[in-house]
């Protein structure tokens, strides 16, 4: 998958998460839904263990309530495209 079809996914499933703001008193439900799904999503979209590491905050962060603001697949995708591709790089250099 290219990078921005990844981040135009991210956005769109953090956009997801959004939705139980918009509902009142289905949106927590919502979240006991979506939180297990949000984490394995992102388990399979962004692989290794910083995917692994990063399904479990998703899912945290989904069944908490009050923090689904928190923009994690974006979060995740910057991580992944700007700090790991650097340290990937400064190791092929040296």
């Amino acid at each position: 998958m290219s990078r921005y079809k990844k981040l135009a996914l991210s956005i769109l499933l953090d956009a997801i998460g959004y939705v139980s703001f918009i509902i009142p008193g289905v949106g927590e439900f919502s979240d006991v839904i979506w939180a297990p799904l949000s984490a394995w999503i992102m388990i399979k979209l962004y692989k290794g263990n910083p995917g692994k590491v990063a399904g479990v905050v998703s899912f945290v962060e989904e069944a908490l309530p009050g923090v689904d603001v928190i923009p994690t697949f974006t979060i995740m995708w910057f991580y992944t495209e700007f700090f790991t591709k650097k340290k990937k790089t400064k190791s092929l250099s040296n």
